[in-house]
């Protein structure tokens, strides 16, 4: 069977999602490939920056529907409980990603989108077009935009540099009951990793937590690694200690690369964390995937009404708007990664923070953005 949409989108998290509602909302015909159904839990912090609400309005997806948490306040926290406290410049809320994905899909779905729950196996392009081949048919499409997230096998199909090299990272995520503030999103360091904690619909919190491998292999199991390294934190064995696990157990993702990627691979506009992954620590790549859809959407659009010339134009296009949105954030995003892997310097900097109160809300600044304008 052969399908002739106007966009394949391959990958139906919050990128793929939005991008779909977008250019499904101004007429053109999308299929989206997502290999697993809805809804479903991911491992991510699930705290967003308010800076993407008023998109979400102009699409017509108003997660206030979803009956979120609304973040005002960060703290963060050295492993031995040293603590910084600051206000978010612009505040934001917590969502589950089961709760989210699911509405945006409805969404897509009422749109008039083709959802398709395959997965796939080569893109081809060739004479101005994509051949996309699933593990049930061949579509072909003049425009393919990659929302498949952090790492996947389409990543082998293109080639892509990072795929070959090991990453060290393993994410763990978990929602418990149990009484945390409605209004914080904490960060709370350890030995080899960090934890992020907030408050999610429902009065659920979410726990989602990024290690190092070579630590958490040295022990047996999730529990016994979160009861002797995580839990030296005294703000962490608090929350664990004062939580109940709501899930059968924890999920989780290893081999999560935070190298560089390229926007475009092939042809192919990548959004979201297919484009680049922010360090989780930083609590703002749910707002960048969405943001990213909106710009790769209006790019496309463009494209297809003749405003931009180029298929060329099109892809230098968006490589400089992503770079200019999230450039910044990105390497910000890896320097602080790499600072608190220092506890001295670590140590300092929330001595700074407490001392002046002005700097935690400056650095919060570097990984977030601006409210999106809506023309």
């Amino acid at each position: 069977m052969t399908k002739n949409p106007e966009v394949i989108i391959i990958g139906g998290g919050l990128a793929g999602l939005t991008a779909a509602i977008h250019l499904s909302q101004k007429g053109l015909k999308i299929t989206l490939i997502e290999k697993s159904g809805f809804p479903r839990h991911k491992v991510c912090g699930e705290y967003i920056s308010n800076e993407i609400l008023p998109y979400l309005k102009w699409l017509g997806a108003d997660v206030s529907e979803l009956h979120p948490t609304t973040i005002s306040n960060f703290e963060f926290s050295t492993h031995n409980g040293k603590m910084a406290k600051a206000k978010l410049p612009l505040g934001g809320f917590g969502i589950s990603r089961y709760a989210l994905d699911y509405f945006l899909y409805q969404k897509a779905i009422e749109n008039g989108c083709i959802i398709l729950k395959e997965a796939v196996h080569n893109i081809i392009f060739s004479d101005d077009a994509f051949t996309v081949t699933t593990s049930n048919q061949v579509l072909t499409s003049k425009m393919v935009l990659g929302a498949y997230g952090k790492r996947s096998a389409v990543d082998q199909v293109l080639s892509r540099d990072f795929i070959n090299k090991n990453s060290p990272w393993l994410a763990v995520k978990a929602h418990y009951s149990g009484n945390f503030p409605d209004d914080v999103v904490g960060l709370y360091n350890f030995k080899g990793g960090y934890c992020g904690v907030s408050k999610v619909e429902n009065n659920s919190i979410n726990i989602c937590y990024l290690a190092d491998y070579a630590t958490f292999k040295k022990y047996k199991n999730i529990d016994e690694y979160q009861r002797n390294v995580l839990c030296n934190n005294p703000h962490l064995k608090n929350i664990f200690e004062k939580s109940k696990l709501l899930f059968d157990h924890p999920i989780t993702i290893s081999q999560i690369s935070f190298d560089k990627k390229r926007p475009v691979e092939n042809h192919v506009l990548m959004i979201g964390d297919a484009a680049g992954l922010i360090h989780p620590l930083c609590g703002n790549g749910m707002a960048m995937a969405i943001h990213s859809a909106k710009i790769a959407s209006e790019l496309v659009l463009n494209f297809y009404s003749g405003k931009i010339e180029s298929r060329d134009l099109l892809e230098k296009n968006y490589t400089q708007c992503w770079k200019m949105h999230f450039g910044k954030r990105i390497r910000t995003g890896r320097l602080l990664a790499k600072v608190l892997t220092l506890p001295l310097i670590t140590n300092m900097l929330i001595a700074i923070a407490v001392a002046i109160p002005a700097v935690l809300p400056r650095i919060i600044k570097q990984t977030h953005g601006k409210p999106i304008a809506i023309n």
